[in-house]
């Protein structure tokens, strides 16, 4: 069985994919960036963009089923690892407990100049 599981962002047509795609008890949460009503959140807080980025996300594997619980693996795409404790301060926040595997990397770019995170978050139900 596939559920499918959307956040509403316009580049989900443009693009052709889900926030979230679940199969079995495995979750996918596709790249989140800090985007709220079509617009960037946050813009020049990497902190504030992380947790926005983490919400979403967790609210998709809620929505396929799963919880923070399920989270195995955070993969976080900074445009500038110089602040990379200001993204991983929201990692804490949501993971502390849980402790998935987690990467760090530093990217040339994203689409929109002004993001400066993007999140993608598997998930294994137990």
């Amino acid at each position: 069985m596939r559920k499918l599981i959307s956040s509403g962002s316009s580049y989900e047509n443009s693009v052709g994919f889900s926030r979230a795609c679940r199969i079995g008890n495995q979750i996918a949460v596709a790249g989140t960036a800090p985007i709220k009503d079509g617009k960037t959140a946050f813009v020049g807080d990497l902190y504030n963009q992380t947790k926005f980025c983490l919400e979403v996300s967790v609210h998709a594997i809620e929505e396929a089923g799963g919880s923070v619980e399920d989270v195995i693996r955070t993969r976080i795409m900074l445009i500038d690892i110089g602040q990379w404790e200001e993204a991983a301060k929201a990692h804490r926040e949501f993971f502390s407990d849980v402790k998935p595997a987690c990467t760090f990397v530093e990217v040339k770019g994203l689409i929109d100049p002004e993001w400066l995170v993007e999140i993608e978050v598997d998930c294994v139900l137990s």
